[in-house]
């Protein structure tokens, strides 16, 4: 099997140093790895399969002989460089959100929607990290029973705000606890007017806000949801809430079905579903958590159970590793489906 080339751009980063945990664990036969950043991250060094790396400033010509470029370094820079990238024969895979709702880009979750890897014309888009994880824990229920609405409330770890938003909390923690003033330069969005306290707090605000009251993040989640199910028929709605958690982003999510399932089928079809792991027995206290997803691929959905007034309706709790599942392995995960599908 050929070995294939890989830069990761945006090496330094939150995300970025996942992605090379991740490449570290691939199935993915490895030639040349180089970690390509801005020039103020240049010339620092990071460690790959016990080897160490100087991280290179980041330019077009970064991805001569690349065969795979994995992109976590914002919008802009995807923008600037990803075109650069695939203009010198590597495949793409973006986890901004700069090109998720483009309809030359496939949006995929390998296990949801794996066939539209086909489709991409040098560049894939990986999801938003809450869409992803809800997709896991609803693509088996969509399959066996339909789907008609969604209703998604998310408690999102810091880690997704990035490493400095982590710091921030960590002072302010220590600063509330020492009975200081606690500093907002960040929280809930770097782009926004006010900026406001995270520990000891619950922000329901991700990202800014946008048409009918909703921010930018609740609107990646409906339509997302959308194009990697391909299916505008679908209702969804979400509210997306930061809550002072390091890593792990939890949901609370109801959905109606088009056709009737009990708790015990349901549990059943997402026990078999591939990246889902059931954690579901109320009587032990047994239910996902986000402490202990840290640090895990998979997805873990529990507290099944069904509406009380509505039929068809099912509520769920679901937890994953924002920053793996939720990206960094999602983003590994498309380029080894797309070497299992001989497309890379």
């Amino acid at each position: 099997m050929r070995k294939v080339n890989v830069a990761v751009v945006g090496a330094s980063g939150a995300v970025g140093t996942q992605m090379i945990k991740m490449l570290e664990e691939t199935s993915m036969p490895l030639g040349e790895v180089k970690f390509l950043a801005s020039i103020r991250s240049a010339g620092k060094e990071l460690t790959f399969n016990g080897e160490t790396k100087i991280i290179e400033e980041l330019v077009p010509e970064s991805f001569e002989g690349v065969d795979l470029a994995l992109f976590s370094a914002g919008g802009s820079i995807s923008a600037k460089f990803a075109p650069e990238a695939v203009k010198r024969g590597a495949v793409v895979v973006d986890n901004t959100s700069h090109y998720r709702m483009d309809k030359e880009v496939p949006l995929v979750v390998p296990e949801v929607n794996p066939e539209a890897l086909r489709e991409h014309k040098g560049i894939i888009a990986n999801p938003n990290c809450s869409t992803i994880q809800m997709m896991v824990a609803l693509e088996p229920v969509r399959q066996a029973f339909g789907l008609k609405r969604v209703i998604v409330s998310t408690y999102q770890a810091v880690s997704g705000a990035g490493n400095q938003a982590m710091e921030e909390l960590k002072t302010q923690t220590q600063a509330f606890l020492s009975g200081e003033p606690m500093e907002a330069n960040i929280l809930p969005s770097g782009g926004d007017k006010k900026h406001y306290p995270l520990a000891f707090n619950a922000l329901p605000q991700i990202d800014v806000f946008a048409e009918e009251g909703y921010t930018y993040e609740e609107w990646k989640m409906v339509n997302e949801t959308k194009k990697i199910m391909s299916d505008d028929s679908i209702q969804v709605s979400a509210t997306c809430v930061r809550i002072p958690v390091l890593s792990g982003h939890s949901e609370s999510i109801y959905v109606e079905t088009e056709k009737p399932a009990t708790v015990k089928e349901i549990q059943d079809v997402i026990a078999k579903a591939p990246g889902a792991v059931l954690e579901d027995d109320p009587s032990q206290q047994i239910y996902p958590q986000a402490l202990n997803s840290v640090g895990s691929k998979e997805t873990f959905v529990g507290r099944i159970r069904k509406d009380l007034d509505v039929e068809t309706g099912v509520h769920m709790w679901v937890v994953s590793d924002n920053l793996l599942k939720g990206a960094a392995w999602n983003s590994v995960q498309i380029a080894e489906k797309m070497v299992e599908m001989e497309l890379l």
